[in-house]
């Protein structure tokens, strides 16, 4: 299937992605920080990422310009609690293709995961 990097401070919600997308198939990456994540993607970018927005050090939209101005184009899924339409506004306008908030159904995600992956952005 995809190789999908995960981006997400909040270790039980990390896991149960990494354990999730495996189950589907997926190679997964799990990261707890975004500067960690934009590291490891100099030597192989993956298919799609998952980035949490609120993370310690560099947060999820300061890493998605950095991800945009290296000149990937990946297709990025903001993650994140919040529900505020000005960040989702914010995060799509900065170069995200697409914006779930926590909770989130995991069918759901998958199938949002599949759709952007379908279209590769």
């Amino acid at each position: 299937m995809a190789r999908i990097i995960v981006v997400e401070d909040d270790e039980l919600i990390a896991t149960m992605l990494r354990i999730n997308l495996r189950s589907a198939g997926h190679e997964v990456g799990v990261f707890h920080r975004a500067e960690d994540a934009l590291e490891a993607m100099e030597a192989e970018v993956p298919d799609i990422l998952l980035l949490d927005i609120m993370l310690p050090g560099m947060n999820g939209d300061e890493a998605l310009k950095a991800l945009r101005a290296r000149g990937h184009d990946l297709p990025v899924m903001m993650l994140t609690a919040r529900k505020d339409a000005g960040l989702k506004v914010s995060s799509l306008d900065g170069g995200a293709d697409d914006y779930v908030t926590k909770p989130f159904d995991m069918a759901e995600l998958h199938a949002r995961i599949r759709a952007l992956l379908r279209r590769g952005t």
